[in-house]
């Protein structure tokens, strides 16, 4: 029969024991269970009626069982999108999203939790949340998203007895930007010219058509149309050269368009005059157009 110092012996080593047992599962649990992981978001503003992406990256993890891409907007009380086990589940969609919203499933591994989301709308715009679970941990970025109207402007030639015009014509703006025009002659001096700028509301009572005429056109120069708002910036460029005066058909011209969105740190958009000489404007960003 063990004697009373041996049992106290081992009733207090048995305590240890489940203490240390206990501490070891807190330990482990919370380098397991509480890590968090990086998740980055970043996204540019969504064109009304076009495809648009939200971009959502994290630390890749190999299990796909594991992970759990969740987006959630602020003030819509279901989620936006939903992907865990490696398929969507939409149990607990929001009706204004539902048959609009995708993930790139054959991404995910890699860490690519971005959302597509198709036909947007205007009331789509506010912030939105990426929320990732691996089997390392977690983690969740916020993005803030607009949206509104832009498309590339068309420039072109108009003759009339009375002169030559110039026509900037763009089918889809919201909000309603401002146009203004350049003109500069290839001494790189700058033109006097008069515009005239209209606004007409399209189909769907939301985006506005914006064609602007520019008067008094010169031989040897070359146009810039300006079409901005707080989302997007857009320019049409045309140089007419003096062939385009010597004979009705033998004109010359050259044009070149670049859309810009505006980045979401910017509060206002640069009102600064481009250099007064030819440069052809690649797009930069053409999305959804």
């Amino acid at each position: 029969m063990a004697s009373q110092g041996q049992v106290i012996f081992w009733s207090k080593t048995t305590v240890i024991i489940i203490l240390a047992a206990v501490i070891a599962l807190i330990i482990g649990f919370g380098v397991s269970g509480k890590r968090s992981i990086s998740v980055t978001a970043l996204t540019s503003p969504g064109n009304i009626g076009q495809r648009s992406v939200l971009g959502c990256t994290f630390e890749p993890d190999i299990p796909m069982g594991s992970i759990v891409i969740r987006w959630a907007k602020a003030g819509v009380a279901g989620l936006v999108h939903e992907f865990k086990g490696g398929k969507d589940h939409l149990q607990e969609q929001d009706a204004l999203f539902q048959g609009r919203t995708a993930v790139f499933a054959d991404q995910v591994i890699g860490g690519n939790a971005s959302l597509e989301l198709r036909d947007v709308q205007l009331s789509d715009a506010g912030t939105y949340q990426c929320s990732v679970t691996t089997a390392r941990g977690s983690g969740a970025a916020v993005v803030r998203y607009r949206t509104g109207a832009f498309s590339t402007p068309k420039v072109g030639v108009e003759n009339s007895s009375s002169g030559d015009t110039l026509q900037c014509e763009a089918p889809r703006w919201f909000p309603r930007p401002t146009v203004r025009w350049t003109a500069c002659s290839d001494a790189g001096e700058h033109l006097p010219h008069v515009a005239n700028t209209s606004y007409e509301l399209n189909a769907e009572n939301v985006t506005l058509k914006v064609v602007s005429f520019l008067h008094n056109v010169t031989a040897n120069a070359t146009y810039t149309c300006v079409i901005e708002n707080n989302i997007a910036k857009a320019t049409g460029n045309i140089k007419v050269t003096a062939s385009h005066y010597s004979s009705a058909t033998d004109f010359s011209i050259t044009r070149g368009t670049n859309l810009q969105l505006v980045n979401l740190d910017a509060e206002s958009m640069s009102s600064s005059l481009p250099a007064c000489h030819w440069m052809l404007l690649l797009p930069l960003y053409l999305l959804s157009i």
